[in-house]
C-alpha cells in the first residue's frame, strides 16, 4: 500500500499536520517512537504560553495569532477546555530588546498590551518584587495553553477524520524518491509525500537523506513551587516571561492547585536525545530557586522538578521547508523552545506544502537555506 502521506512524529506539530491532511481526504499515516502525549518530546509539563505581542520579533505575529484562532476552533470542534485567558507578564528594563519586540507587535498590529512600571506591577500583583528600573508590559488576551489535552484533542479528531497511527514504533531511516519509503524496526512503508516533524530527533533522521539540519537537542528545566492561592491563583496572577541581559525565565501562575511552575528558557546542555535525560538535580533547583526568591519571596517550597527537551536552531527561529533537491519531503524542526503555541498553524501549513506546495503564510523567516547544510 501507498499512503498519500506519512508523518513522522505525531506530538504537537505532527498530530496537527495529520488532522488537516486526513481532513483533506488524504490517506495519512502518522509513525511514532511513543504514545502522544508522552514525556519524552516538548510537549509534556502541562501548560505552555501563548502570547500575540512577540518578544523574539513582530514578524511571527500574523502566525501566532493564526494558531490562536486555530486553538479556538479545536476547542469549538471538541468542546475541550484547552485555553485559558491568565494574561502574560513580560517583564525587564524597558530598553531590552525583548520588551522592545513586545512593544513593537502590539503597536503594529493593534495588540492589547497594558504597560506597568514596577510600583504599579506590584500593586497590581502583590506576589511580586521588581527593582524599580523594570516595567510590565501586560497583554490580558494571552494566556496558556493545555497541552496534553490540546493533542488528545487533535489525536481524536486525526483518528475521526481517518487518519492512520502507529504509537511506539521509532523510524530508523528515510529513502527519498519519487515514493518516499520509511523503514521501522518492523516494517517499510511508502508515500507519495513525507512530513517530517520528529523534534529532537530530525537532526538524525534526516542524516538518513544526507541532510545535516543545525538543530541542537539541548537539555531544560523546570519545576513547581507551593503557592499561596490568594497571591498566585490562576484568576489573579498571569503567565510571565522575564527577560534578562544574560538569562531569560517563564512561567504560569498556580492552575487548577498545582503550584507556581517555572522554568529557565534560555542556556542549557546539548544531549543526545536518545540517552536517558539526567534527571533534574540539586544546581537545577537552586537556579530556579534564586530567581523565584527574588522576584516572587512569597512562594512556598520546592514541589519537584523535571528535566525537558528543547531543539535549539542558532538563531531560535523555527525550521520548516521543503528539503532540498526533494520537494515531496517537507520538515518542521528546531521550535527552540518556543514552538508550541503554533504547532495549531504549524500543522495547517504544513498540510498546504504538501497538498499545494505553497502556504498562504510568509514563511521566509524559517526558510532551511538560511543556514548552510548539505
Amino acid at each position: 500500500m501507498i499512503y498519500d502521506v506519512i508523518v513522522i512524529g505525531a506530538g504537537s506539530m505532527g498530530i496537527a499536520t495529520g488532522y488537516n491532511l486526513a481532513k483533506a481526504g488524504k490517506n495519512v499515516l502518522m509513525l511514532d517512537a511513543f504514545n502522544p502525549p508522552h514525556e519524552e518530546g516538548s510537549h509534556h509539563g502541562e501548560t505552555r504560553i501563548i502570547r500575540f505581542a512577540y518578544g523574539e520579533g513582530a514578524s511571527y505575529v500574523p502566525f501566532v495569532k493564526r494558531a490562536g484562532e486555530l486553538w479556538k476552533e479545536l476547542e469549538a470542534l471538541t468542546d475541550e477546555a484547552l485555553f485559558l485567558q491568565t494574561g502574560v507578564m513580560n517583564v525587564g528594563e524597558e530598553t531590552h530588546t525583548f520588551i522592545q519586540n513586545v512593544k513593537k507587535s502590539a503597536r503594529l498590529y493593534d495588540l492589547a498590551l497594558e504597560q506597568y512600571s514596577a510600583a504599579e506591577a506590584m500593586e497590581k500583583w502583590p506576589g511580586l518584587s521588581l527593582p524599580e528600573n523594570f516595567v510590565a508590559c501586560f497583554e490580558p488576551t494571552a494566556g496558556v495553553l493545555r497541552v496534553e489535552a490540546c493533542i488528545r484533542a487533535y489525536k481524536k479528531l486525526a483518528l475521526e477524520a481517518g487518519a492512520t497511527l502507529h504509537t511506539n514504533e521509532k523510524v530508523q531511516n528515510i529513502k527519498a524518491g519519487e515514493i518516499v519509503s520509511v523503514q521501522t524496526a518492523n516494517n517499510i512503508y511508502e508515500a507519495k509525500h513525507l512530513v517530517v516533524t520528529a523534534g529532537a530527533w530530525a537532526t538524525e533522521l534526516l542524516q538518513t537523506v544526507d541532510i545535516t539540519i543545525p538543530v541542537t537537542p539541548t537539555r531544560k528545566t523546570f519545576a513547581w513551587f507551593e503557592a499561596d492561592e490568594h497571591l498566585y491563583h490562576e484568576d489573579i496572577f498571569p503567565a510571565y516571561c522575564f527577560e534578562f541581559a544574560d538569562s531569560a525565565y517563564y512561567g504560569f501562575p498556580s492552575i487548577d492547585g498545582a503550584g507556581l511552575k517555572l522554568g529557565r528558557h534560555d542556556g542549557g546542555d546539548g544531549i543526545n536525545p536518545n540517552d536517558p535525560l539526567r534527571p533534574f538535580d540539586e544546581q537545577d533547583a537552586i537556579d530556579l530557586q534564586n530567581f523565584i526568591n527574588r522576584f516572587m519571596p512569597q512562594h512556598g517550597a520546592l514541589k519537584f522538578g523535571k528535566p525537558c527537551k528543547y531543539s535549539m536552531t542558532p538563531d531560535e527561529d523555527f525550521i520548516i521547508d521543503f528539503l532540498p533537491e526533494h520537494q515531496n519531503i517537507v520538515i518542521a524542526a528546531g521550535f527552540s523552545g518556543h514552538g508550541f503555541k503554533f504547532s495549531s498553524a504549524v500543522g495547517e501549513v504544513l498540510a498546504d506544502l504538501t497538498l499545494n506546495g505553497k502556504s498562504k503564510h510568509v514563511l521566509s523567516l524559517f526558510k532551511l537555506s538560511r543556514f548552510k547544510t548539505h
